[in-house]
């Protein structure tokens, strides 16, 4: 019986080890598709219009987040980008599960534009000084990077109590069984099988 799909919304600070995850994930489990964003910024050499991402003026785009067009939006570095509503919903009522790997303002949005049809998932660091070894770690941000990653990933942590699910990566296999235990009981959930419902009350 073909069930309804599930939306995951994975949100974590730079650092806590978010991507690493969501590969897994979607190297695993074939069942995620993706809805094509749109964006204000001017496509790159080799993008096309409708496949990688709609591209729209900022005019049709502020128009659009007006009028309840997107699950989510944002502005980052001066373009705006958007999630569509109706083609998230289309997906998921076939079956189709969606992966959302945003910030907490973007999920917060998510969490009232799919009114209660996502599942969402908050990585953790094991702390803060863990955190700030492997941000300078990597090597790719000076001081004042690394400084407003630290203060962002602190806001953002105090506003994870709302999500589903806390996970703390502290090792990697232990953090990846959570986060695939958190999907897969999503996928059981009665109100995403309503075939099953139906014959619970037969």
């Amino acid at each position: 019986m073909r069930r309804e799909g599930v939306a995951l919304v994975v949100s974590a600070p730079s650092g806590a080890g978010k991507t690493t995850l969501i590969r897994r994930l979607l190297g695993e489990f074939s069942t995620f598709s993706y809805s094509v964003s749109c964006t204000t910024r001017r496509p790159r050499a080799g993008e096309i219009d409708g496949k990688d991402y709609s591209f729209l003026s900022r005019e049709e785009f502020e128009h659009r987040k007006a009028e309840g067009f997107f699950a989510e939006w944002a502005e980052v570095y001066g373009n705006l980008y958007g999630t569509p509503l109706e083609p998230v919903w289309g997906m998921l009522r076939q079956g189709s599960d969606m992966l959302f790997d945003i910030d907490v303002q973007g999920a917060a949005q998510i969490k009232l534009s799919l009114d209660g049809a996502a599942v969402f998932v908050f990585v953790l660091p094991p702390s803060m000084e863990e955190l700030e070894r492997r941000l300078r770690g990597r090597g790719q941000d000076d001081e004042t990077v690394i400084q407003r990653r630290l203060e962002s990933a602190r806001r953002e942590m105090t506003e994870a109590g709302w999500y589903d699910a806390l996970i703390v990566n502290d090792t990697l296999e232990r953090a990846y069984d959570a986060l695939r235990s958190v999907y897969l009981s999503a996928t059981l959930a009665p109100a995403r099988n309503p075939g099953l419902r139906a014959c619970l009350s037969a």
